[in-house]
Order: C-alpha cells, then structure tokens, then sequence
C-alpha cells in the first residue's frame, strides 16, 4: 500500500513539474480569477503554486494574486452593481439589515472573517463591495487576512500531498481543516453573517 501511495506522489509532482511554465502559470491565473468565480477551488491551485515554485516563492505569488483578485472584484462590483444594489436590493428588511451590520464592521472581524478558509471570498468580495465598507479597510483587511488563509492552504495541499507517503500527516490535515470549519461556523455565527 505504501509503494502504491508513493507511485502517486510521485505521478501528481512528475505531472506538475513535466507542465513545464504552463501548469503553474494556469494555476496562478486561478488563483486570480478564484476570487471572481467562486467555483474554482483555490486551495488546489495554492498547491499547485507551492509545489511548483517552492513554499517561499509559491507563498508570494498565490498571496500577491489572490490579494489582487479580491481588489479586482471589491472594484468591479462596486463600479457596476453598487447603485442597482443601492436602489433595488438593499431595500430588503433582511439584506438591509445584514448590509447595515457589514457597513459597520470592524476592521479586526472582517481580517478574521477573511482569514478563515471556509469563508467565500467572493461573497465577502461582492458584500464589502456593495456596502459602505471604505476601499482603504477593506484593502488592509484583504492584506493582513490572506497571509494566514494563503499559508493554511499551501500548507493543507502540500501536506496532504505529502501524505501519500507518510498517512500520518493525514490525520493532522484533517484536524486542521476540522478546527478551520468549526472556527469559520463561529465566527459567521458571532457576526451574524451567513
């Protein structure tokens, strides 16, 4: 069994590495893009990343791009969706009041909220877009709180590659991703944002 899961650690980094400059790049153009479609999983392109271009270059571009992403879409959808949202969908008694919550939150939450890998950084994108949050918290809280999210899922991916050939690492993976879940489910609950 250890042979065997050896065989396909060694397959999944041969396929990485064999991707020559297109696979990583792809990766890195994901990772960009994760933050404007939420059904790409980043954590698989940070990996990717990682593995590739090593943990310390791999951390600085997976952090610099989906920092950017996250800019990227807080602009857009406040260029193009924020007055629609303000005349049309704000007016909603149950949005209105979870956009006055969000309009108000501190710059220590929203750090947090942003840092714990299970929140959607697209809908924290399009929420702090569309509410009065400033640019200028939103980009600190952005900067500060994926350093701890991009090093968490470099972490998880590599090591969970790793534990193909050491099943223990196994174990710590999923106590990190349950510790993770159970802290992003209380955090959203404190804040009351779902």
């Amino acid at each position: 069994m250890g042979s065997f899961l050896n065989e396909i650690y060694n397959y999944i980094i041969t396929l990485i590495n064999s991707s020559v400059i297109f696979g990583p790049l792809l990766a890195c153009l994901l990772i960009f893009l994760e933050s404007i479609l939420p059904i790409l999983p980043l954590f698989v392109f940070i990996t990717i990343v990682f593995v590739a271009y090593g943990h310390i270059f791999g951390f600085i571009i997976s952090y610099i791009l989906t920092c950017l992403g996250c800019i990227f879409a807080f602009y857009l959808c406040r260029k193009f969706l924020k007055n629609f949202f303000e005349k049309k969908i704000r007016k909603i008694d149950n949005l209105d009041n979870l956009m006055k919550k969000l309009d108000k939150i501190k710059l220590s939450s929203l750090v947090i909220l942003i840092a714990i890998p299970f929140t959607p950084a697209f809908a924290i994108n399009i929420a702090a877009s569309l509410s009065k949050i400033q640019f200028k918290k939103f980009l600190f809280a952005i900067i500060i709180g994926k350093i701890s999210l991009v090093t968490f899922w470099g972490y998880i991916g590599t090591s969970l590659l790793e534990s193909l050939r050491n099943p223990k690492i196994l174990l710590v993976i999923i106590s990190m991703l349950l510790i993770a879940f159970i802290l992003s489910k209380i955090v959203t609950k404190k804040l009351e944002i779902e």
